[in-house]
């Protein structure tokens, strides 16, 4: 298949697709699936071997969110039975991270709900991020708390914090319907302004809540000009209490095909499998590690996972390993670029994608619409020739781990 062939050697060689060959890849059909995945894997091998990155998410506060992000159970107005409580104390919080780098997590990612941090709520994750690595040695920590305030990502990078999460989720031109208390230049910006305080930024979308492949190939072009290091791509988890409950768009064959689009646009960069994964890609999820080389360990923020052991038995079975934590992620041209700027971002102009929302509450399992916009007959028609049957009894509420009395899942 031309096209494919086209896209291997962009890829090897870093250089950005057509977004017609993007659309393209998105409108493959079944029968060209496993082309797609091989011809996508092979730049992923290129980059990252067979390696799997482990990521481990601990919700410092859950819920009592003031934004409107239609996609998230933790919003304001949701009605998802999910756990709320507010801030954990450091030390609880470290204790949640030591279950996931005993289960081989190499990277834990802090996220709290809310619009943003006050100082005070940065001071205390600050020592939140000291006493997690003052406990474990070479862990990567990775904060997500929502929109910065000038100053703030600086402070963050002098505890110690590796990364900060804030996912675009979806295209500008779509963005006011998803969330309407905030904007799409305000991520932006707090993207940015943690890629200026020397932390790696760590920026991706959500997927499955109605959107165009026009959409979707937008905000990873975005993403790419964007520069982040890591591009996480979450699969919408349709909590019922949220507006979009019945958005249920996506096949794992779809899923296969977004992420082997955001990998043929961003070759270099960390992909990771984030939130949605087990509820969409179900049994088609070793597939995708041939895609991505980073996916999270156990739980999510208000959601199940399947058990941290299944995870560590899928990567295996499949032939992959778990990337160490002496092992650094990204490819030597990316790492140097890093180390040669003093921080980890803006690696390379142009080379590469660069390499989760809203609040801090958007990443990686919280999904959850204020009511959306009529769709759009193209949304309606990818819509009409993907959507899956509502597997409702995939989504599992988090009753364990942070914020419980329970032991979590890692």
């Amino acid at each position: 298949m031309d096209l494919l062939n086209t896209l291997v050697d962009k890829g090897l060689r870093r250089e950005l697709p057509t977004r017609e060959e993007a659309l393209a890849v998105l409108a493959t059909s079944d029968d060209e699936l496993l082309d797609v995945v091989s011809a996508a894997g092979k730049v992923r091998r290129q980059w990252f071997g067979r390696r799997v990155k482990l990521n481990y998410l601990v919700n410092l506060k859950s819920g009592l969110c003031p934004e409107d992000c239609s996609y998230c159970s933790q919003r304001l107005g949701s009605t998802a039975g999910i756990l709320k409580y507010t801030w954990l104390k450091p030390d609880e919080a470290s204790q949640a991270a030591a279950a996931g780098v005993a289960g081989g997590a190499k990277r834990v990612c802090l996220v709290a709900s809310g619009r943003g941090p006050t100082d005070r709520d940065v001071d205390r994750v600050s020592q939140t991020i000291e006493a997690i690595k003052e406990q474990n040695e070479g862990i990567e920590v990775c904060a997500c708390l929502g929109l910065l305030s000038a100053g703030q990502a600086d402070k963050l990078r002098t505890a110690g914090a590796d990364a900060y999460n804030h996912n675009l989720n979806t295209s500008e031109g779509t963005y006011g319907e998803i969330t309407t208390t905030h904007t799409y230049a305000d991520r932006v910006d707090t993207v940015q302004q943690a890629q200026a305080a020397g932390l790696s930024a760590c920026s991706g979308l959500i997927a499955g809540m109605g959107e165009t492949d026009e959409d979707l190939v937008d905000v990873v072009y975005a993403l790419r000009d964007l520069d982040p290091d890591s591009v996480p791509v979450n699969f919408l988890i349709p909590f019922e209490g949220t507006p979009l409950a019945k958005e249920w768009n996506l096949t794992p064959q779809r899923c296969l095909r977004i992420l082997a689009m955001v990998r043929f646009v961003c070759p270099d960069v960390e992909v990771r499998i984030a939130g949605g994964r087990e509820v969409h890609l179900r049994t088609m999820q070793p597939l995708a590690l041939h895609l991505a080389n980073s996916i999270f360990l156990g739980d999510y923020l208000t959601s199940e996972g399947q058990a941290g052991k299944t995870d560590l038995e899928m990567i295996a079975d499949a032939g992959f390993e778990v990337e160490g934590a002496g092992t650094v992620t990204l490819p030597e041209h990316r790492a140097d670029a890093i180390a040669a700027a003093g921080c980890g971002s803006h690696a390379e102009s142009g080379g590469g994608c660069g390499s989760h929302g809203g609040g801090g509450c958007g990443p990686c399992g919280s999904s959850a619409q204020s009511e959306p916009s009529e769709p759009s007959v193209a949304a309606e028609t990818t819509a009409a020739s993907e959507t899956s049957e509502a597997r409702t009894d995939l989504v599992a509420v988090r009753r364990r781990g942070a914020g419980t009395d329970l032991a979590p899942n890692a």
